[in-house]
């Protein structure tokens, strides 16, 4: 009996141990299969990090090279701004310049009215005092019966009777005194002022001549300015008037100066007529027709100096479906030429892009970026 039982109690204990090798090979299986599905759910893990990481790097070339147009258009932006200050210093230099001439010339010109009047008066001064002579000599000829050049020629050193002499001498200065004072260094002080009277009609000709020709480069300069500005607004103005029908499907408008005779100086008036509207003013518009009007003007102005990159910031926030349609035909005729960064919030104009970046929230408080690329679009993009 002893030994049955034994016998009974191992073959339960060998039942018992068959169960657990059974339940350990059972729990080792599912090991083994979820190890593999570890495995592939691993696998396929690697995989979208690899595809998410080509992404980021494509997404970083692309912003690396917007960066670097971004950089290009600025030093371009720079560098025009820098061509318009030294242009606008040159004129102001130039006329700063004519201003200072102008004024030497004028105090050139007054110091020589004063020169010549008193050269004149000089002038008068002498002749007088010839006059005064050619008199003296007439009376003391007529008088004495005296030739007073002739007596001066014969004339030797002798004895003479210097009381009689002194008493004619006497009675000279007193036909002098009666004569009046006469300037005798007149023809002294007339040579002396000559040599300066001619440097000064010099200086005056160098002057004239140095203002004659400020006031031809400036001349060229208004009138160069006068021409580009002109060509440029004639451009922009057949330019606007396609994109204001295009944008409007019709209607009238218009860019027209403020006085044609003085471009650089004039307003600009702005001429807007939606079709079935004829506005007085551009403030009688509604707000998205001034929209419009403003986007038509714009992309105006973009066609005649276009650049490769251009950022439109919520321009259809306060259009209708309608005009929002007709805003992106437009904008896709300039993809061939240049690239569209739109903020928008217009599902519309998304559905027009090539690719999208935006922010998204897919659990609460907790916001992450994301960028969708349409395959389907070609050549340049537009990036909303």
């Amino acid at each position: 009996e002893a030994a049955a039982r034994e016998y009974t109690s191992a073959l339960v204990e060998r039942g018992r141990a068959l169960e657990r090798w059974k339940g350990a090979e059972q729990a080792l299986n599912e090991l083994r299969a979820r190890c593999a599905v570890l495995a592939g759910e691993q696998q396929a893990a690697e995989q979208e990090a690899a595809e998410a990481a080509a992404r980021i790097d494509g997404a970083e070339r692309e912003l690396d090279a917007a960066r670097q147009e971004q950089q290009v258009l600025a030093a371009e932006c720079e560098r025009r701004r820098q061509e318009t200050l030294q242009r606008r210093e040159a004129r102001q230099a130039h006329r700063q310049r004519l201003e200072e001439c102008m004024t030497a010339s004028r105090q050139v010109q007054k110091r020589l009215e004063e020169l010549e009047s008193e050269t004149h008066a000089r002038q008068v001064a002498l002749r007088e005092c010839e006059v005064r002579t050619e008199n003296l000599v007439a009376r003391v000829r007529d008088e004495l019966a005296l030739d007073l050049a002739e007596l001066y020629a014969r004339y030797q050193h002798a004895e003479q009777d210097w009381e009689a002499i002194k008493a004619e001498i006497e009675d000279l200065r007193g036909k002098i005194s009666r004569l009046g004072h006469v300037n005798l260094d007149a023809i002294a002080e007339l040579e002396e002022l000559t040599p300066r009277y001619d440097h000064l009609i010099a200086q005056r000709s160098d002057l004239t001549a140095a203002m004659a020709r400020l006031e031809a480069l400036i001349t060229e300069l208004d009138q160069e300015s006068r021409q580009r500005f002109v060509a440029a607004f004639e451009e922009i103005r057949g330019h606007f008037q396609e994109m204001f029908r295009k944008l409007f499907g019709g209607g009238k408008a218009d860019v027209l100066l403020e006085d044609p005779e003085n471009p650089l100086e004039c307003g600009i008036e702005i001429i807007a007529r939606p079709p079935g509207k004829e506005p007085q003013s551009i403030s009688l518009l509604s707000g998205g027709e001034k929209t419009m009007t403003a986007v038509a003007l714009l992309l105006a102005v973009f066609r005649s100096r276009p650049s490769p990159f251009a950022i439109l910031d919520e321009v259809d926030a306060a259009l209708d479906e309608s005009n929002i349609e007709r805003f992106n035909n437009v904008l896709q005729e300039f993809l061939t030429r240049s690239q569209f960064v739109v903020i928008t919030h217009s599902k519309r104009t998304m559905s027009c892009a090539d690719v999208l970046y935006g922010v998204t929230m897919e659990e609460p408080g907790v916001s992450k970026r994301m960028s969708v690329r349409f395959e389907d679009r070609v050549q340049a993009p537009i990036v909303a």
